[in-house]
């Protein structure tokens, strides 16, 4: 089972190492691994995805919580949790396929970030499974290149790291279902 963590850590020099470097010593791989600065400039955030049991995830949040500039982790679940991913993607593309490409990817509501004479790059924003179906419809047309960000994610609702609460602890009302939801089928919005 796939499992995302989000991490606080203090934002200086050597501290990716240490987190990431944890992961090898103990024999897991990395997945997925997303990190930048958050609302406050001496904070960072990474997110990680890595498959295992309930027992790996535990056991791997009791070890980062031990690490000295960890400030927060957490297990996000799923159910709870808006994760997206950005993906370069360039693909051949001449005068004949062009705007077949162009509206395949608009289906999928990316852009066309840049044209060449015999390339197309296009930005897709999405889960990881919607990234995947589109490199898979434009890998007919012959994918060249592809750069992912890695997998970001936050809880749903009030509730954030920062402050020590947990999704399960925001007061208020649950969130409401993305527009997608309520539309009853879209899941590529």
């Amino acid at each position: 089972m796939r499992h995302t963590l989000g991490v606080l850590v203090e934002n200086h020099f050597g501290v990716l190492a240490r987190v990431s470097g944890l992961f090898g010593r103990r024999g897991f791989n990395i997945d997925s691994l997303a990190v930048g600065p958050t609302e406050d400039p001496s904070v960072s955030r990474i997110t990680i995805l890595v498959d295992g049991d309930g027992r790996v995830c535990d056991q791997l949040v009791h070890q980062m919580n031990k690490l000295v500039d960890v400030i927060s982790v957490r297990a996000l679940p799923a159910e709870t949790t808006v994760s997206r991913e950005l993906a370069l993607i360039k693909v051949r593309a001449d005068h004949g396929n062009r705007a077949q490409i162009m509206q395949i990817v608009d289906v999928f509501r990316g852009q066309v970030v840049d044209v060449s004479k015999d390339a197309l790059m296009v930005e897709i924003t999405g889960d990881e499974a919607k990234v995947g179906a589109l490199l898979d419809v434009l890998g007919d047309y012959g994918v060249l290149e592809v750069a992912r960000t890695g997998t970001v994610a936050l809880s749903r609702g009030a509730a954030a790291m920062r402050d020590g609460s947990d999704a399960a602890d925001a007061e208020g009302p649950p969130a409401a279902p993305a527009q997608a939801e309520l539309a009853g089928g879209d899941h590529w919005a």
